[in-house]
């Protein structure tokens, strides 16, 4: 039994780096059957996820943050970048695009709005295109640029209006022809702050498409609030959806991230602590109000102490035995946000939470106002060690 254990864990790796190194490379004859066969085409939700590559998102956010950096010296605002991408969809996993290379464009924009119409720039990528075909053997199947704008609660990877615009001119001429097309947005104003990549792919939906599921957001969460929609998601938040972003490197590439990590990076993490970020700190007040509200509406009106009908720690004690699915959850450290656990549509119990008719269905609801809460003071804790541990070490005399 012990050999076979050390088997499946040191073929674990190899099976990972192997999936990774498939990346590169690619069957012709696959890849030109799924593109004839284009079933992105019946389905406008088709593709779930992209993967992108280290070159590709260094790139990327190289040339973004030399828009930030040209418009500062001219001391205005931070210019809005654009450039293509190189890649192909996944014959292996059809539901994924794969970018493998970016090219820069001769472009700056404005304020949600970065387009591509002067005859140099059209030129420029007509002879990037040709050039590419005799090198590659891939296509430019998607475009991104930059919303260099201040680093806030939530992050600017959206598309405007005008993106939109854009992101279906492109659909319309390169879907049928067997190359689905992708938006990428950055903000690289964010990506400073956070110290790591911040941006987000995009595809929209056609304009005869209706979602099925009202007020679903492009990240697929329900937000009953319009405010709050369009601050996240602009105002053509219903005309788009997003794509899960995963990362992938060859193992020669990971070998040489692990020494770095090892020998260099590790320094990073002692650097920074998330609770102390400028987002989680703007955001902790409205997560601890939501969670406040919502266990207030468990409280029975009239209740009195005494760990009866009204005790509300028996009544959470109660909720996190008793819950949807048998019990609580582990807590979940460094997740949530300003929807984590604080979903809408919470019903006010005729009857005490800890017994009555109603008790599956308000324990439910209860065990996850419980949950949020147990994550919010897990995060807290677990940021309050975090300091006082660096504290120890860094600041002793």
């Amino acid at each position: 039994m012990a050999e076979s254990s050390n088997a499946t864990t040191s073929e674990a790796p190899s099976t990972s780096v192997a999936a990774a190194d498939a990346r590169y490379t690619f069957d012709s004859d696959k890849l030109e059957e799924l593109r004839k066969s284009s079933p992105w085409k019946d389905d406008p939700r088709y593709f779930k996820g992209v993967a992108v590559s280290p070159s590709a998102v260094m790139k990327m956010m190289t040339h973004c943050h030399s828009g930030v950096e040209k418009g500062v010296k001219k001391g205005g605002n931070p210019i809005e970048v654009m450039g293509l991408l190189l890649g192909r969809p996944d014959p292996t996993t059809p539901h994924t695009l794969i970018v493998t290379d970016v090219f820069p464009l001769p472009i700056e924009g404005f304020e949600t709005r970065v387009i591509a119409d002067d005859d140099d720039v059209v030129n420029h990528m007509i002879e990037l295109g040709e050039s590419l075909e005799l090198t590659r053997k891939e296509k430019f199947m998607g475009w991104y640029h930059s919303h260099p704008f201040d680093v806030g609660m939530h992050s600017h990877c959206f598309l405007s209006q005008t993106d939109i615009s854009t992101q279906l001119q492109w659909q319309r001429a390169e879907d049928p022809h067997g190359n689905p097309f992708l938006a990428i947005v950055v903000d690289p104003l964010r990506s400073l702050a956070k110290g790591t990549p911040e941006l987000k792919a995009f595809r929209a939906f056609p304009p005869e498409y209706t979602n099925p599921v009202q007020n679903q957001c492009p990240n697929g969460e329900i937000i009953h609030e319009e405010q709050a929609r369009l601050e996240q998601w602009g105002s053509c938040w219903s005309s788009y959806y997003e794509l899960e972003v995963e990362y992938f490197m060859s193992a020669g590439a990971r070998n040489v991230l692990s020494t770095l990590t090892q020998n260099f990076l590790w320094m990073r993490t002692l650097g920074s602590t998330p609770m102390c970020e400028t987002e989680a700190r703007d955001r902790h007040p409205d997560r601890v109000g939501k969670a406040a509200e919502r266990i207030q509406k468990f409280q029975p009106a009239g209740s009195s102490g005494g760990g009866g009908a009204g005790d509300m720690p028996s009544a959470l004690m109660g909720s996190s035995r008793g819950g949807r699915g048998g019990g609580a959850s582990a807590p979940k450290l460094g997740g949530g946000g300003p929807g984590t656990g604080e979903k809408s549509g919470n019903k006010t119990p005729s009857t005490s939470a800890a017994g009555g008719s109603n008790d599956d269905e308000d324990g439910g609801e209860l065990g996850k106002s419980c949950q949020a809460v147990i994550e919010i003071a897990t995060e807290k804790l677990v940021g309050d060690i975090a300091q006082i541990s660096k504290m120890e070490l860094f600041l002793q005399t």
